[in-house]
């Protein structure tokens, strides 16, 4: 729900970031605040682990793990990739690499 209320305004800021350098570089200074990186996070995080869930789905509907373990054990493996995925989200977003 949250990724379908923001995707206007992502939508939009994609738009002015591709528009001129001079739009570019201000959106790279909007990014700068720690408020909207965190936000940013969020919203990455939100959109890996729904990436991911769907991926899940797709294995579900070959019928692939479709017993109650098979189930819990591929949420659990979901949940432990887009944690890691937005943890190296995270880590480009705040310059540790």
């Amino acid at each position: 729900m949250l990724l379908f209320i923001c995707l206007p305004f992502i939508l939009y800021l994609l738009d002015q970031s591709l528009t001129s350098e001079i739009s570019f570089d201000a959106f790279k200074g909007f990014l700068a605040n720690p408020i909207v990186k965190i936000i940013v996070l969020v919203l990455s995080w939100a959109y890996l682990f729904h990436f991911c869930a769907g991926i899940r789905f797709l294995l579900l509907d070959t019928h692939t793990a479709v017993s109650k373990e098979g189930g819990k054990q591929t949420s659990i493996v979901v949940l432990v990739v887009s944690s890691l995925l937005t943890i190296a989200v995270a880590l480009k977003l705040f310059g540790a690499f």
